[in-house]
């Protein structure tokens, strides 16, 4: 008997896409902090392994469990259901489609440690400095991807010209 009402996951033995992506949440937070799984459980008074269940969504997390987890990660509870997928908080006939390249992104752990080291330069002005250098070598980037590349014709290397 298949039921209609969008918990399908639950007979395939999947994890709830709440607990996913409160886990993911509980990951980016701790990333951004720089601070390891062994440092947050141990705070928490957990295994790191009952963490990574937690992270993974393989476990649910308790009220209470989340409570303590916003004051170890210093953030309100709210911040772990901000970003909820629209499919998750609508009936999936009004869900729009989402972009899944934007959340690839925000999941991925060098995005994660640049944004981190970033907010930790202290002057605005080194702040743009860093964003129009990253800006102009993505700029490169893109030209270099649409340029074909161009390849030396074989023939005698150049002489240098002798230091005098």
């Amino acid at each position: 008997m298949t039921q209609e009402n969008g918990y399908e996951w639950r007979q395939r033995g999947e994890p709830d896409p709440v607990d996913i992506h409160v886990g993911s949440r509980i990951r980016t937070r701790r990333i951004l902090l720089g601070k390891s799984q062994e440092a947050v459980a141990s705070l928490l008074g957990v295994s790191f392994q009952q963490l990574q269940k937690y992270e993974s969504g393989a476990n649910r997390v308790s009220a209470s469990r989340l409570f303590d987890m916003a004051h170890i990660l210093l953030t309100p509870i709210s911040y772990f259901f901000d970003e909820m997928p629209a499919e998750l908080t609508l009936p999936s006939e009004e869900a729009p489609s989402q972009d899944q390249s934007a959340k690839s992104v925000m999941s991925n752990r060098m995005t994660l440690d640049l944004i981190r080291d970033f907010y930790r330069i202290g002057s605005p002005q080194q702040q743009r400095c860093v964003l129009d250098l990253v800006r102009a070598m993505a700029d490169a980037s893109d030209k270099e991807q649409s340029i074909a590349p161009m390849r030396r014709k074989p023939g005698p290397k150049p002489k240098l010209a002798a230091a005098s």
